[in-house]
């Protein structure tokens, strides 16, 4: 059964790919938008319209979000300059919200921000996260749905791919603070949770986990990943201020060589925030279940990554 029409940005990132299957596994009509034709491995029978243009196009913003029953915007930017995450994480959710607004107006319209967004002091990203909501809010007001997910893993993922080469190379792996809280979510429990919460009647702000609300602590984040792997290294802790060292370092070597800094003093200040949990009035009401937990999570990956040829 067709439920409507969705449109979706950000549908060839990690979480957006995931989207586009648990969109049409629910029973949407997907329309995505996206510079060329995507492929991805996880559309297997899938096959979304497909809209030319970027966030900065407002006609191609328009031809996307026409006649939609559901509007998605899951497009972001993780790292680069803070004009450049302002123009994607800001600017861009504020053209998708006014192009929902004039194209289809009585559309649900659900922005995927990040749990970072709690926390805006702490980075450029996070900042930026959290104004990209109060942006899209100002045009949509209180009908708005804000999402926001903690970190996520998955088939697909690159960003927690770096975790487990280490724990498959590496004898020895980092913990950090011991008293830190990170929640996770894997992917497919992600998407399942954002399609199952934009489609629904109401108006929701929540944020997602697995069923550890509270969140792991680092040693138990990198003995998953062992054990996923069918490794014992050895776990040391890195002190914070090593990490703080090594950004600057990669501050002064990446900025000078390429003008791109991908380990900043924004990610440290994340990294080693202590306090990644969700509180009791942030959790998703009425979501549906995750079906992974940490471990289970870890070994689907693992076996995904050596399947397409990651490790």
């Amino acid at each position: 059964m067709k439920l409507g029409l969705a449109a979706l940005t950000g549908a060839t990132g990690f979480l957006g790919q995931h989207l586009v299957a648990a969109l049409s596994e629910a029973g949407w009509t997907v329309r995505i938008l996206a510079r060329r034709d995507p492929v991805s491995p996880l559309w297997a029978g899938v096959e979304p319209e497909v809209v030319a243009g970027d966030l900065a196009d407002a006609a191609s913003l328009n031809r996307l979000c026409a006649g939609a029953d559901l509007v998605i915007h899951a497009a972001g930017l993780i790292g680069g300059s803070m004009q450049r995450l302002r123009a994607v994480n800001v600017e861009g959710a504020r053209s998708l919200a006014l192009a929902a607004r004039r194209a289809a107006p009585s559309a649900r319209v659900t922005l995927i921000s990040s749990l970072a967004a709690r926390e805006p002091q702490l980075s450029a990203y996070a900042a930026t996260k959290h104004s990209g909501e109060a942006a899209a809010r100002e045009v949509i007001g209180e009908s708005l749905s804000i999402v926001r997910p903690p970190a996520i893993y998955g088939p697909g993922d690159r960003e927690t791919l770096m975790i487990f080469r280490a724990a498959a190379r590496s004898p020895v792996l980092p913990l950090l603070d011991p008293r830190a809280r990170v929640a996770l979510i894997h992917v497919e429990d992600a998407a399942r949770q954002i399609v199952a919460l934009a489609s629904g009647g109401l108006a929701v702000n929540a944020a997602l986990s697995d069923a550890r609300f509270e969140g792991y602590h680092w040693r138990e984040i990198m003995q998953a990943a062992a054990v996923a792997l069918e490794r014992q290294p050895q776990l040391f802790r890195i002190p914070k201020a090593m990490l703080f060292a090594i950004a600057s370092l990669s501050g002064i070597g990446d900025g000078w060589r390429h003008g791109k800094v991908t380990f900043t003093l924004g990610k440290v200040r994340e990294l080693t925030h202590l306090d990644w949990g969700i509180q009791p009035d942030e959790r998703a009401r009425g979501a549906p279940a995750p079906v992974y937990d940490l471990l289970s999570g870890f070994k689907h990956t693992v076996s995904w990554y050596r399947k397409h040829g990651w490790l």
